[in-house]
């Protein structure tokens, strides 16, 4: 069996690396092919030396650009890959333009494609993440969904039979990294804050950083929250900000640049609170139990709404007044699985065929 996995992008490595060590240790042959969504170190290297991933294989470079143009460069040079390597399976994860252009690239040449993080949806149609996952969902032989309710959703477009439950892989390498977190202290010490004290927040997707107006609220209401707040700030926010003549910082507000994995893992675990955008970092919080505030109207992972760790609000006020609330009830729910879905993926690879 040889498994080819296409990432790109920051989550995706996160993903990839207990799916990396599951191969290793079964003894499965593992190409890993890196698009260069994110180009930058601190978003895209740095992952593969803190997770422990194996070198790429194949490093496509494609770099930024607009939806089309990334999509478009991805599967112009996946052609080739899968040529030479002749996969098995091709495994792409979550929901960005490497993840759709890896798996139309793999159908146009019949090699059967599982998609890992399947049935998720925010039904915001507005957003191209959310057109990537369905369509992705649908060109896949195989839907490996990480809870109960992305499998329902799949069950509701026809796809049950094709589906099956493994849980969520980014649990199992946050309960591996939060066990091995040594220099907490050092990395407070680096963002100036005190435990339990402040809150981490990170802006980067279009809806809210492209819109003046949208990203001048959301950096208004967190320098109004009432303790400090960490923006860790992605190159492109620093760009977009520059653009609008908006100052990051200010009040209860400081910048600092994004942050290695690990290091971002245990500011989250001593933080009182969590402000994004990102649906990765909503449920990392929900499972280290940082409560969090979320500036869209919709959310993937609905289980930390329902459960009370997560509130989703829209730029302005509410930002703030979400952001200094006090701590939900304590819970002791798992809906992301226990910290042993690369195994459930890899026996789901390795035991069931194409269609």
């Amino acid at each position: 069996m040889k498994i080819l996995s296409v990432v790109g992008a920051r989550p995706q490595f996160v993903k990839l690396a207990p799916v990396a060590a599951e191969c290793g240790t079964r003894g499965v042959e593992h190409v890993i092919v890196h698009t260069g969504q994110h180009y930058d170190p601190m978003l895209s290297d740095v992952f593969f030396t803190d997770l422990g991933i194996p070198d790429p294989d194949v490093h496509l470079g494609v770099g930024s650009g607009t939806h089309g143009v990334q999509t478009g460069a991805i599967l112009a040079a996946m052609d080739g890959v899968l040529a030479e390597h002749r996969p098995d399976r091709v495994l792409v994860y979550g929901d960005t333009n490497s993840t759709l252009a890896g798996a139309l690239s793999a159908v146009k040449l019949h090699v059967p494609v599982a998609h890992l993080e399947a049935g998720l949806r925010s039904f915001n149609r507005r957003m191209p993440e959310e057109h990537n996952r369905v369509l992705t969902d649908h060109a896949a032989d195989l839907c490996l969904a990480p809870t109960q309710v992305a499998m329902d959703h799949l069950a509701t477009e026809g796809l049950a039979g094709r589906s099956v439950l493994v849980g969520d892989v980014m649990v199992d390498v946050l309960h591996r990294v939060r066990a091995e977190l040594t220099d907490t202290d050092a990395v407070l010490e680096r963002l100036g804050v005190e435990p339990g004290g402040f809150s981490v927040a990170t802006v980067h997707r279009a809806e809210n950083t492209d819109d003046p107006a949208r990203l001048a609220a959301v950096v208004q209401a967190l320098q109004q929250v009432d303790h400090p707040v960490v923006l860790l700030a992605h190159p492109r926010l620093r760009a977009r900000a520059a653009e609008q003549g908006l100052d990051l910082s200010g009040g209860s507000l400081t910048v600092h640049d994004p942050l290695p994995y690990p290091a971002l893992v245990g500011a989250v675990d001593q933080a009182r609170g969590v402000v994004t955008d990102s649906g990765g970092l909503q449920k990392e919080a929900f499972v280290l139990r940082t409560p969090c505030t979320t500036v869209r109207t919709e959310t993937e992972w609905v289980e930390t709404v329902q459960l009370s760790w997560n509130v989703l609000v829209e730029p302005g006020p509410a930002v703030a007044a979400a952001a200094s609330r006090p701590a939900p009830a304590p819970t002791d729910a798992t809906p992301y699985g226990d910290g042993r879905a690369a195994a459930a993926v890899l026996d789901a690879l390795t035991g069931t065929g194409s269609r």
